[in-house]
């Protein structure tokens, strides 16, 4: 599906209109153009890339074809933008998804390309419907939106996230499993994703904040630079996220060692409770050998019955000693 908005000198929104009026728009020099190519195949994109907006094929071809980090390339009367929004996995899986999007910024016009449909496009194209004044900030104020709205939906993902680990936290001190660590390496894996995909994006932001760029108003950087900060902030924030989740997993360890640590002092005890009452009824068992003196003793009932004694005895014994130890 292809979409355009154009805002002419004059103030009226038009909107998708056919490709030789966008062609006519992109003469005029006049208006704002912002035409947005979703989920459309790329034998029908390219000749509309090439011809009409004349973009150079290398640019086309990564646009269409190849996946890349955040970046920015100057081509001199445009620029093309690879940045990239975020959504996380539905469900119990815990997974973040990134989401590429390829802008052309041009001196009168935005061209947007994306394999999904975005929400934050969305959203930026309805502000724009509904307040067409937005538009006659120019295109660069057009790309500052898009790109405020892209870090913004980074948040939720972020927040997400550090629900998860409180949650396995509670999980860790009540009853941790094998699931419970595969889950927290889930949680692991999806800030380090998030980490390296803000990392760039940061430096593409950075980059329009400061470098000077033909398409870009001197007066338009300051916005940027606003953008820039944010996600400055969020590094930060993934940052103690990611400290969060190292944490946990130290936490579980720790959790773990500590009921084996219960589950071998228990079986201790109750080997050692065992020990002597099996060394006395062995003792007192053996019946292999002939004595070679009268022992009728042994066989008396007050043998038997001390022999109990000493059996019931000795355990008590030896538990009283360890309570007394501190031991158990």
């Amino acid at each position: 599906m292809i979409r355009s908005l154009y805002l002419t000198k004059d103030g009226i929104l038009h909107e998708d209109l056919a490709l030789i009026d966008i062609a006519f728009a992109l003469q005029s020099k006049e208006g704002v153009l912002w035409v947005d190519f979703e989920s459309t195949p790329p034998e029908e994109d390219e000749p509309i890339l090439r011809k009409t907006f004349g973009f150079h094929p290398l640019a086309i071809d990564d646009a269409l074809q190849e996946s890349h980090v955040p970046k920015i390339d100057d081509w001199g009367e445009y620029l093309y933008i690879v940045l990239h929004a975020v959504a996380l996995g539905e469900g119990e899986s815990v997974s973040v998804t990134t989401l590429e999007l390829d802008v052309f910024v041009g001196e009168n016009y935005m061209v947007t390309h994306h394999d999904q449909v975005l929400e934050v496009v969305n959203r930026v194209r309805t502000l724009m419907v509904r307040d067409p004044r937005q538009l006659k900030n120019g295109v660069d104020h057009l790309l500052y939106r898009l790109t405020d709205e892209i870090v913004a939906s980074y948040m939720p993902v972020v927040e997400k996230l550090d629900l998860n680990i409180d949650q396995l936290e509670d999980k860790i001190f009540g009853k941790p499993d094998t699931d419970t660590l595969e889950r927290i390496f889930a949680v692991k894996r999806a800030v380090l994703y998030l980490r390296r995909i803000v990392d760039p994006q940061r430096e593409v932001l950075n980059k329009l904040a400061r470098d000077d760029y033909e398409v870009i108003d001197a007066r338009a950087r300051v916005y940027f630079r606003d953008v820039y900060d944010h996600l400055v902030r969020l590094h930060d924030i993934i940052e103690s996220v990611r400290d969060l989740v190292s944490g946990t997993v130290d936490t579980y360890l720790s959790m773990t060692n500590n009921r084996m640590n219960e589950i071998m002092k228990t079986l201790t005890l109750i080997t050692t409770l065992f020990m002597p009452i099996s060394f006395i009824a062995s003792f007192f068992g053996m019946n292999f050998f002939q004595p070679v003196i009268p022992l009728d003793v042994w066989t008396h009932w007050g043998s038997f019955i001390l022999t109990l004694l000493a059996i019931a005895l000795t355990p008590i014994g030896l538990y009283a000693w360890w309570r007394r130890r501190g031991w158990a």
